[in-house]
């Protein structure tokens, strides 16, 4: 019998009806997979701990709940901060909705002095949009609490996930194996294996640059002298589990801060001028090192992993992105079926258009010869 060719644009088709049904199950689900996915992760998080407990002579229930509680303790007392902050910055909000308005005042008299333009109307919409920015009022958190219990209650679930994942995680790699061929199983244990290190590596990592970040960006706010620098500086850092995204994300509400609510625009300079150091720094010194190393992925892919993502979860689906797809990278790269998929994603095959301090010498000793 001779081999059916399938013409491509059934081909077409049948990928189309795939992508569809995919997306409408991750989207149908997504109370249910992100929460577990977000599990997978923290369990790969708190692993090296519970490891630690187990060679040391704890058997391993005890181990990963003892785990999973100071995991929980480490993020209580994070929140614990926040909330503590957010009741402080709660009782300024009078004083800086009053700033706010002053400060409008203050920008389009400065515009009308330097052009000669009246811009009452637009005066009025900036006055409108800065108050009903800083209006969080006990209405508006009741309000939002409760659209937002579901979530929260899903993801309450993740300690339950934690500690199975990580209780059962022999009997998952021996389910892979089951299900794969014998004469496969050492490309499938090295395959398990370089995901367990990357996702290691990725979580511990993560965690290090939101660390440092979170203590640079309360200095930083704390010597330009923005209000409540603790709780900024926090909130900016924790954006940064989301890559790329997170600096721009975080960064945005002390400027408004800066504009809206200090006494003079110098704090907006300085606010932009830290969020230059600090990406920079976050760029090219702390995620290079700590993380980028591990991950091997593209800028670009990452871009487009992580805005999908947020598309379908959100958030989560940010957060999730970049290890998923660092996932699909190995795979790829281990399997030859999924060999361009790997090259793909990966950081390779433009080596010789890349920017790198070998070219920068390069360069200079060139200019300068």
């Amino acid at each position: 019998m001779k081999d059916i060719k399938i013409p491509w644009i059934v081909w077409g088709v049948i990928w189309l009806l795939f992508i569809w049904l995919a997306y409408d199950m991750l989207t149908e689900f997504r109370n249910y997979l992100y929460p577990l996915m977000l599990g997978g992760l923290f369990a790969y998080l708190l692993y090296p701990l519970e490891n630690y407990f187990e060679q040391h002579g704890i058997p391993r229930i005890p181990a990963g709940i003892i785990s999973i509680l100071i995991g929980i303790i480490g993020v209580s007392g994070v929140a614990f901060v926040i909330y503590k902050q957010m009741g402080l910055f709660l009782k300024d909000i009078p004083q800086m909705q009053a700033n706010a308005s002053h400060n409008v005042n203050i920008i389009f008299n400065d515009i009308t002095a330097a052009t000669g333009i009246q811009a009452t109307d637009l005066k009025m919409e900036v006055k409108a949009m800065a108050g009903n920015f800083l209006n969080f009022s006990v209405t508006n958190f009741k309000t939002t609490f409760n659209q937002t219990f579901q979530t929260v209650f899903t993801i309450g679930i993740m300690p339950v996930y934690v500690f199975f994942l990580l209780f059962y995680r022999n009997k998952f790699k021996e389910f892979i194996l089951m299900i794969v061929k014998k004469s496969q199983h050492g490309l499938a244990i090295k395959i398990i294996d370089d995901i367990n290190r990357l996702a290691i590596y990725y979580m511990t990592g993560v965690l290090k640059v939101v660390s440092v970040l979170a203590v640079l960006n309360t200095v930083g706010f704390l010597i330009i002298g923005l209000k409540h620098a603790l709780f900024l500086g926090i909130l900016a850092a924790l954006m940064n589990f989301i890559p790329y995204y997170g600096t721009i994300i975080g960064y945005l509400f002390p400027l408004f801060m800066a504009i809206f609510t200090m006494g003079s625009p110098s704090f907006a300079f300085f606010v932009i001028l830290q969020f230059i150091i600090v990406q920079f720094t976050e760029n090219n010194i702390l995620t290079p090192n700590i993380v980028g190393a591990h991950v091997k992925i593209n800028a670009f892919m990452i871009i487009l992993a992580i805005t999908l993502g947020g598309f379908i979860w959100g958030l989560p689906g940010m957060f999730i992105a970049v290890p998923v797809t660092a996932i699909l990278r190995v795979v790829g790269e281990n399997i030859p079926e999924l060999a361009p998929i790997g090259y793909l994603l990966g950081d390779t095959g433009t080596e010789e258009h890349s920017l790198t301090k070998a070219k920068i010498s390069g360069f200079f000793k060139r200019k300068f010869k």
